[in-house]
């Protein structure tokens, strides 16, 4: 039980983002090779295919690695 719990914690903060399929049409109509750890890129997807805005993509998208 606390091995199931334990990785149940550490899966929720893995690093990667689960897109839905909308996203992910929207992230290749934008971008043919996206990589989430240019900031300029990750940021753009952010704000355009998840509805985000400037202040919390780019926040989002460095606690992600992006730099």
């Amino acid at each position: 039980m606390v091995l199931a719990l334990l990785a149940l914690g550490l899966s929720a903060c893995s690093q990667e983002v689960e897109y839905t399929p909308e996203q992910r049409s929207c992230i290749a109509q934008h971008y043919s090779n996206y990589d989430p750890k240019q900031i300029n890129q990750c940021v753009d997807v952010c704000r355009i295919c998840m509805k985000g805005n400037v202040v919390t993509c780019n926040t989002s998208c460095r606690l992600r690695g992006a730099s």
